[in-house]
């Protein structure tokens, strides 16, 4: 969104952008693709650990911007920052608003099944995703995007809603509508637990579950006492005992109704592996469960 940004004439003056992480086995720390891309534009960069901090709202009224344009920050915006910039502040949010207000709309879509989604460009206030919308744009969900594919399609739309949304800011065009009051759903924060696959389920939903949790954190099953992550798998036509091998060749396991093939698997502490290199490293016979 930021490279998107600098393609036109709009001035980025300062970058707000969450604080370092360590990650990967060695736990080193990596800058954010937003942090990058600053530091190449030779743009300033703040990485506050809250909002809230007064350096944050005093280092704001200095470089007084006029806008201030939010794409899935993740830390909380306390009234005060939005009341800095001149025409407040402006949210790319990945969902046709008021569906799927919060932390993960994207994956939240994939596991409801829903058959399309889109982006939300709204004027921000200290609500949840409840402020009056500028634009939406929409697109279909197919029936192998994952929450990776999806998000990139989405960050694409975005940049043009956003680019649009801006345009019309500066010459007074731009009309923000408040969001209909029926329809609304949260998209609550995936947690761990949920990542785990319930073989009771139907096997649509969990098809849908492995590719919500696909790039990241990666759906889970149990083999014994082995976690073991799915990340490709497949609908089937055939019925069994939830968590049941019915095909050791193609590693078909029966579902609460349904089905799933099983086509890439990971051990822990091992790579994504085809379901037939899994299988010739860990033979599963039929009747093999998964918990």
């Amino acid at each position: 969104m930021l490279g998107r940004l600098l393609e036109t004439p709009h001035e980025v003056v300062l970058v707000l952008s969450r604080p370092d992480t360590a990650a990967g086995r060695g736990l080193h720390v990596t800058q954010s693709p937003v942090k990058q891309l600053a530091v190449q534009r030779d743009i300033e960069v703040l990485q506050p650990a809250s909002l809230k901090l007064p350096e944050v709202e005093r280092r704001l009224r200095e470089v007084r911007p006029d806008l201030l344009v939010v794409v899935a920050y993740g830390l909380l915006i306390p009234g005060v920052v939005l009341a800095v910039p001149r025409l407040g502040a402006v949210n790319v949010h990945a969902s046709l608003l008021p569906r799927w207000r919060g932390a993960a709309p994207i994956q939240r879509a994939l596991l409801a099944g829903d058959v399309h989604t889109g982006v939300s460009v709204m004027k921000m206030d200290e609500g949840l995703d409840t402020g009056p919308v500028f634009a939406q744009r929409a697109i279909d969900i197919s029936s192998d995007d994952d929450a990776g594919t999806l998000h990139d399609k989405l960050a694409r739309l975005g940049g043009e809603a956003l680019v649009e949304v801006l345009g019309g800011l500066s010459d007074g065009r731009a009309q923000a509508r408040a969001q209909p009051e029926d329809g609304v759903t949260y998209a609550a924060k995936i947690d761990k637990r949920e990542t785990e696959l319930d073989w009771r389920r139907p096997a649509a939903e969990l098809e849908r579950a492995v590719r919500a949790f696909r790039p990241a954190p990666g759906a889970l099953a149990r083999l014994g006492e082995e976690r073991v992550k799915i990340w490709r798998a497949a609908l089937a036509d055939a019925e069994g005992e939830p968590g049941t091998v019915l095909d050791a060749r193609e590693l078909l396991v029966a579902c609460g109704s349904g089905a799933l093939r099983l086509l890439e698997l990971q051990r822990a502490g091992g790579r994504r592996v085809s379901a037939a290199e899994f299988l010739r490293g860990r033979p599963l016979p039929i009747g093999t469960r998964f918990g």
